[in-house]
């Protein structure tokens, strides 16, 4: 009998230690543990090896492996939407428990908690009817004081779960800290400045409030000082009103407006395609394509198609380091304000709502329609998340591939495979490699005859870097070759992102394993999980063709399954 088993059971067969013959690790993360009692044969899943006998082998290596994301995710900051769905469950405290892990390893939180389900529960108990008019609630007095109520508690349930600090029962043998009696400081405050959303179309929508300034310089020194900042979707008027703003319509602005890292929407469910499947990853070019095509029977979806130009999705304009700057949306719904009103384009944000929401109509699509408006705003990545499932951020965040739906902006930009117009950049970036002896001299002929081999990025009609992967089928394995960025370019990233992209051409090839020959480079391709290996490794037919008086060194790398669901459309065309 197999069975899929929760950690207590794990930990009662750790109690009973008589009852069980042997732990044996069958390859992270799974054990068999034989139960004599029950002669059952179960399988125990946990996030990381467990050695009864104190080795914590698994440990070791599970902190290992999430070493490299632990460093790339430090010192960014993550705007995260706690769904109303999800703020009431069990669930939630599990959450904030790995957003605590998370900020002591350096990342900075913004939270912006949902309430639209809690103000209906208020607004039933006072038999009140809700009303929605589109993405917006019409928030009359009830309503206010309704939301006035649910935004509050739960800021101090918030704030309650962020307080204690660490587990001590575990520690104490490492010295006495005072440290460890600390819980997570959390601020909140007037960070949002709001203006009435008015009359619309004939419709008074009363103390229901848009998004007007997001405080980023107050935002930024909470984070700084150290604190988790808690966003409430109340905002504060010129005179003085409370108003009642639409939660995604605060989080996306103030994404935007910080230049956060990531958007993360924790939700109470999984992105599925038509099939039931979890879509893992969209580019923002194919996520804009799917609400496009759903804009005659979704409202939500129609206003982002308003709301954002399609050319702000074709271009991006690069600061001198290579980055994307933030491309502001175009609002031509009435939504949000433009630059002659004296606030910046990124203090936007995009609502969604109402009833189509509530009744999930069209699955998901609002959520996704909010993460495409982000990634046409400049913010990278947007992260969906189901809330139900235990440890959601910690496995999205520290896993290759995540458990989530990711939504990319800049994910192999400018990346295609080469076309003979392309020859000529290619020369230019492979010239002084070649004269400084890093790489071998190719002929334009030889060059010509294995361009469809070569992988360009291409920026505003520029070669800016390149590489080869040419396949050995029979091998199941490809040799990785050629591997240039332009000087002014280097450092920014782009031999990674060639590099990756590579691993991924190569896996969807139903290639095994890289290698390569190299003389001068060996270094960074060590660091990126290349293994010195012998010429007998490199296959027979690449062997007939080396120069043995160059003395390369020869380097190999497995290729693990691929899981993330990114496609790489353009590079099999």
């Amino acid at each position: 009998m197999v069975i899929k088993s929760k950690s207590p059971v794990f930990l009662q067969l750790l109690k009973d230690r008589k009852n069980i013959r042997g732990v044996h690790s069958l390859g992270f993360p799974y054990y068999w543990v034989e139960n004599r009692k029950r002669n059952n044969l179960s399988v125990i899943r946990k996030c990381c090896t467990i050695d009864i006998n104190g080795g914590g082998g698994g440990l070791v290596e599970a902190m290992r492996e999430a070493q490299p994301y632990h460093v790339m995710h430090r010192g960014s900051t993550f705007v995260v939407v706690l769904s109303s769905q999800i703020v009431d469950t069990p669930q939630l405290s599990s959450i904030l428990k790995d957003i605590s892990l998370l900020h002591g390893l350096g990342i900075k939180f913004v939270l912006v908690p949902g309430t639209h389900v809690q103000i209906d529960q208020l607004l039933a108990e006072r038999n009140c009817e809700p009303k929605y008019v589109g993405s917006y609630r019409i928030t009359d007095a009830d309503s206010l004081s309704a939301a006035m109520n649910a935004s509050g508690r739960i800021r101090i349930m918030i704030e309650a779960k962020l307080s204690p600090g660490p587990s001590l029962s575990g520690i104490r043998r490492h010295g006495d800290n005072s440290r460890w009696y600390d819980g997570v400081s959390v601020a909140s405050g007037n960070f949002l400045a709001a203006k009435r959303r008015g009359v619309v179309e004939g419709i008074d929508y009363a103390s229901t409030g848009e998004v007007k300034k997001i405080d980023v310089s107050r935002i930024r020194e909470r984070l700084d000082q150290d604190s988790i900042v808690l966003l409430s979707n109340l905002g504060y008027s010129s005179s003085g009103e409370v108003l009642n703003c639409n939660t995604y319509e605060v989080a996306t602005a103030c994404a935007l407006a910080l230049g956060a890292e990531k958007l993360i929407c924790i939700i109470d469910g999984p992105i599925l395609d038509e099939y039931g499947r979890l879509i893992r990853f969209l580019t923002l070019q194919d996520a804009d394509m799917l609400i496009r095509k759903r804009a005659k029977q979704s409202e939500t979806a129609a206003n982002y198609v308003k709301a954002v130009a399609q050319e702000d999705l074709a271009c991006a304009i690069f600061d001198p380091n290579g980055k994307a700057f933030p491309r502001a949306p175009k609002f031509q719904n009435g939504v949000g304000f433009d630059n002659w009103s004296g606030l910046w384009s990124t203090e936007q944000g995009f609502a969604i709502g109402g009833q189509e929401r509530l009744g999930r109509l069209n699955g998901y699509l609002s959520e996704l329609a909010a993460a495409a408006f982000v990634c046409s705003g400049g913010v990278q990545r947007v992260h969906l998340l189901d809330g139900t499932m235990g440890g959601v951020l910690l496995k999205e965040l520290f896993q290759r591939d995540g458990v989530g739906t990711m939504v990319a902006s800049d994910l192999y930009e400018g990346i295609r495979m080469a076309r003979v117009t392309d020859l000529d950049g290619i020369k230019r970036l492979l010239l002084p490699l070649e004269e400084s002896g890093i790489l071998i001299k190719r002929t334009e002929e030889e060059l010509l005859q294995a361009l469809d081999s070569f992988i360009v990025v291409e920026r505003e009609g520029h070669i800016i870097a390149c590489s080869a992967l040419f396949p050995f089928f029979k091998d199941k394995c490809g040799e990785v070759a050629a591997i240039a960025v332009s000087p002014e370019c280097r450092g920014q990233g782009q031999g990674d992102k060639l590099l990756d992209y590579i691993e991924k051409k190569a896996s969807f090839l139903g290639l095994q394993m890289l290698f390569l020959l190299t003389t001068r480079t060996a270094d960074w391709f060590v660091r990126r999980g290349f293994t010195e290996c012998s010429i007998e490794s490199i296959p027979e037919e690449r062997r007939k063709r080396i120069n043995i008086s160059r003395r390369s060194k020869y380097y190999m790398k497995r290729l693990l399954p691929d899981g993330s669901g990114i496609r790489l459309d353009n590079a099999y065309a």
